[in-house]
């Protein structure tokens, strides 16, 4: 995008929330006005509809769980509030989780923001670059380098959520694959869950609920941190040789690196 295409979105956008003098310069002068107030109101009047649409496409557990008018009208605050800084909308609405977790409105349901990370999440996973490598990935490494030297890259889009509630079956529930009763059920036990999404070499997205066990070592593994840093963040009872079974059979793991993991 041109540096020029760029400040001309910009302008769109201030323009769309009643900054018309952001429109100036762009607009040729003789139709100046009219050309700008027309389009301002055409793409007013659909503005709203598109953040509902954008973030619904990305947050539907959210949406499921506050319900179609209350996510419209969480929708349309959002666009005033972090309007996109992109022609791609599709790439627009990482704040959102944060956005949920400061609103007053939406105190009394603390789970809320930690749903709309994990949407946020798979959303990002369906986004992400695909894996460089073939699969399987050679783990000759793992008997040849140091852990210090090596790290573990997993699969595009992989992602670890961390929450006191349960996050997992609740997920699950609104997209087939958990019965609502369970949900309640994590709910009255106060069930925490660590979500892990990834997505397969078929494109599909996952999201399962990783153990405590596996749950630092899987986040230090993301972060970047070599296999000894990532096995000395790991609980007391983590198995690798388990992990490693587990991210196999599932395909989470897309390439052992070596060389200077620092």
């Amino acid at each position: 995008m041109t540096t020029r295409e760029a400040l001309r979105q910009q302008m769109l956008l201030r323009a769309l929330w009643r900054d018309d003098a952001a429109l100036h310069g762009w607009v040729r002068a003789p139709a100046r006005a009219p050309a700008a107030s027309s389009a301002v109101a055409v793409y007013r009047s659909n503005a709203g509809a598109l953040a509902e649409r954008a973030l619904g496409s990305a947050y539907p557990t959210l949406a499921a769980l506050v319900g179609a008018e209350s996510f419209a009208a969480l929708a349309r605050h959002f666009w005033h509030q972090h309007p996109p800084l992109r022609g791609d909308v599709g790439e627009w609405g990482a704040e959102l989780p944060a956005f949920v977790a400061d609103s007053e409105q939406l105190a009394d349901e603390p789970s809320l923001a930690d749903s709309a990370r994990l949407d946020w999440a798979v959303h990002a996973a369906t986004r992400a670059a695909d894996a460089s490598s073939a699969w399987p990935p050679p783990l000759d490494a793992l008997a040849t380098t140091e852990p210090s030297q090596l790290r573990l890259q997993l699969a595009p889009g992989a992602a670890v959520i961390d929450s006191r509630w349960p996050i997992v079956t609740v997920w699950q529930a609104h997209h087939g694959n958990e019965d609502v009763d369970n949900v309640r059920a994590a709910f009255a036990a106060e069930q925490a869950q660590t979500a892990f999404v990834w997505r397969d070499d078929g494109f599909a997205v996952h999201v399962e609920a990783l153990d405590s066990a596996d749950a630092s070592f899987t986040t230090a593994a993301i972060n970047g941190a070599s296999l000894a840093a990532a096995l000395d963040a790991a609980a007391a009872d983590f198995s690798f040789e388990r992990w490693l079974e587990r991210v196999l059979r599932s395909r989470w793991l897309a390439a052992l690196v070596t060389g200077d993991t620092r």
